[in-house]
């Protein structure tokens, strides 16, 4: 039996901050995926209990959105050097799509949960910098932004399922065999589009759908009740 260890001879923990807890979540994360980042496994981690955590972080959701923001620190916010305002901006949303690909989970959990942390307000400030530079109108650009980001988060957990599921490729070989084998009487147009609704590299209808997006921001006018 092992010999009990006195209290007051036990090394003293590190005292809990804000920052701590995320860096502990985001380790636990990269070790056990975003599911088990819960409070009670967090506090198991850091050799606490629950409430005291709840002193820094009000809840799960509220955890999973400070991880989101500590990642998106990665996001490339520059750009090309040289380049033109729209070239810059599709480097920034690709950059933000890569750090959500690289972590399935959290693709799928951004979403849903809302940073507001200062790596995410970072973000803002440049996409809308960018936006200003392109002459976009200011409510435009801030309506723009939802959007763009909507798409690439939406792109990014989509994507990402994918790569997880293992039945992915099963899956669209049954797509691509469904469209160039649909009825010419009942669905024409699927038939007749069954190439180009597979076409493209993800690269090429990302950057595709940006353009549309931007384009679509610049022309139309972004209109309120009052």
């Amino acid at each position: 039996m092992p010999t009990p260890q006195s209290r007051r001879e036990r090394p003293a923990k590190p005292a809990l901050t804000r920052e701590g807890i995320i860096d502990a979540a985001v380790s636990l994360m990269e070790r056990e995926g975003l599911r088990r980042v819960t409070m009670r496994r967090l506090a198991e981690a850091l050799d606490t209990g629950p409430a005291s955590l709840y002193v820094y972080v009000a809840s799960t959701a509220e955890l999973h959105a400070a991880v989101l923001d500590r990642l998106l620190s990665h996001v490339d916010l520059a750009g090309v050097s040289g380049a033109g305002w729209r070239e810059r901006l599709h480097t920034v949303l690709a950059s933000y799509e890569d750090v959500l690909f690289a972590h399935p989970e959290l693709a799928q959990s951004a979403l849903t949960a809302q940073a507001a942390g200062e790596n995410y307000l970072a973000l803002l400030e440049s996409l809308l910098a960018l936006l200003a530079e392109g002459g976009v109108p200011e409510r435009q650009a801030a309506w723009g932004v939802d959007l763009l980001l909507q798409r690439s988060t939406a792109s990014a957990a989509e994507h990402s399922s994918r790569r997880e599921d293992s039945h992915a490729e099963r899956d669209w070989t049954q797509l691509r065999l469904a469209l160039a084998t649909a009825s010419r009487d009942t669905l024409p147009h699927v038939r007749a589009q069954a190439d180009n609704l597979m076409s493209g590299a993800p690269a090429e209808r990302r950057r595709w759908s940006v353009d549309t997006l931007l384009n679509g921001i610049l022309a139309t006018a972004a209109r309120t009740a009052d």
